[in-house]
């Protein structure tokens, strides 16, 4: 008994060899690939100040501000991906952002990638603009605080969890759609031949801006979106055009394009759709827009059209190949407009007899001056190849020719560009707009901007991809 126990003790020891020696030489299994999504409210309380600079703080709320989110998991380290309804994030702010969610989804700041959608009806957060303020005792002027804390906070739990509740994807999807009379660019031609860039967002009440062609837009609604076999979990949607058709009168609103988004998350709520702005810094509705309640409807209807109608045309790839990540550093030159040097900002920072909100704005470009020319802190630009399109985040109020321009690099391969990454720079004209005398007080960049963003798009987009 003790002999034939000792034998079969043996054998199963040479079993259980064998089973680890298969074990350590199979071929290793596919990689999965997973995803999660997440969603807080990121309504400003009521009396903060919106857009940055306008006078009548938020004294009503029509709609939520959201915060929308993914991440993705798989072969690589995490990619964080989140839009949300506020104007901007800029300069430190922004690094804060990135590096929190960095660190809860165990990935590095780089490949977090944050845009604002850019309505009016909501905050500026820039912590290097607000540090000058405090100085001069205008504490919560530009952004309150605590408010900014709460969501950032909130937004790292939100995600933690979604990480943590990530499903498996199987497919990617693309899709395109036209959104028909929303665009407009607000370069126009005056009957004597002169350029001004004068067509805004609800200019669409004045005969001659209603009138005048739409001028350079992209008018396609372009949708990346992730499934689960026949399901689809998560769609992440772009287009191109300023997010507002009213604004300024202190009725917080997510405007035409979130509520598109609201509209689109009740229709199917299995499935979560995220939005995002294209480059769209010289592109508005004001072509098709009086600044009237109906008008937010028929722009909502238009935006809403096209993100539907992008559900029925969806081509699916398998998810087996994932997804790639690069980034590439853009260095942007600080504009040389004698309003926006330093010296004259600070003495208007410390000017008390001028508006509180001259005084935001001669903070804002301090900030700016101080991240670009003094810290020499270049912007990266993350580009997301999911290999039947790429994603590339732009910073701040990129104009919409640079979508053309990534799109032509990119060749055959679909590109779905967001605007309004790191925002210091303000408006990012391009070369032909500079020379048409594009200038406004909320453009920190000089012009050559053209030449670097193209360098780096050849790096992320060109032809040995």
């Amino acid at each position: 008994m003790q002999r034939g126990s000792g034998l079969w003790v043996g054998c199963a020891h040479l079993l259980l060899a064998g089973v680890f020696w298969l074990a350590m030489n199979e071929p290793c299994s596919a990689q999965e690939f997973k995803i999660g999504h997440f969603q807080i409210d990121a309504t400003i309380p009521m009396g903060h100040r919106c857009m940055g600079v306008l006078p009548q703080k938020s004294k009503s709320v029509l709609d939520t501000l959201e915060l929308h989110g993914l991440v993705l998991l798989g072969n690589e380290a995490p990619i964080v991906i989140v839009a949300i309804d506020w104007c901007e994030i800029r300069n430190k702010s922004y690094d804060q952002w990135r590096e929190r969610l960095a660190k809860v989804a165990r990935t590095e700041p780089q490949r977090v990638l944050v845009s604002s959608l850019h309505q009016h009806d909501a905050p500026v957060i820039d912590a290097g603009a607000q540090d000058l303020l405090d100085r001069m005792d205008l504490q919560n002027e530009l952004f309150d605080r605590d408010f900014h804390e709460d969501v950032l906070a909130r937004a790292q739990e939100a995600l933690r969890q979604a990480i943590d509740d990530a499903t498996s994807i199987t497919h990617i999807g693309y899709a395109e759609s036209a959104v028909h009379q929303v665009a407009s660019n607000r370069r126009v031609v005056d009957r004597e031949r002169r350029v001004s860039f004068a067509r805004g967002s609800s200019s669409g009440r004045e005969t001659f801006f209603r009138e005048t062609d739409e001028g350079l837009i992209d008018p396609m609604l372009r949708t990346i979106s992730f499934w689960d076999r026949q399901r689809c979990l998560v769609e992440y949607h772009a287009y191109a055009t300023h997010p507002m058709s009213y604004y300024g009168r202190g009725e917080v609103s997510s405007d035409f394009v979130g509520l598109a988004r609201k509209k689109l998350a009740r229709l199917d709520r299995s499935i979560h759709p995220i939005y995002a702005s294209g480059c769209s810094g010289d592109v508005t509705a004001g072509k098709y827009n009086d600044g009237s309640p109906r008008a937010r409807e028929e722009l909502t209807e238009k935006v809403f059209d096209a993100m539907v109608a992008n559900r029925s045309t969806v081509n699916k790839v398998d998810a087996a190949a994932g997804w790639q990540f690069r980034s590439a550093d853009l260095e942007l030159q600080y504009t040389q407009a004698a309003a926006l040097q330093k010296e004259v900002m600070e003495l208007e920072l410390q000017d008390s007899s001028l508006p509180v909100e001259k005084r935001i704005l001669a903070a804002m470009g301090l900030a700016s001056w101080e991240r670009s020319v003094q810290d020499k802190q270049p912007i990266d630009v993350p580009c997301v190849d999911f290999g039947i399109a790429r994603l590339v985040l732009f910073p701040g109020e990129t104009f919409v020719g640079y979508q053309h321009l990534a799109q032509g690099i990119s060749g055959t391969v679909p590109v779905i560009p967001v605007g309004y990454g790191e925002s210091w720079t303000g408006y990012v004209p391009t070369e032909s707009a500079f020379e048409d005398g594009f200038a406004e007080s909320w453009l920190w960049v000089a012009p050559g901007s053209e030449t670097r963003i193209e360098r780096v798009l050849q790096k992320l987009l060109g032809a040995e991809r």
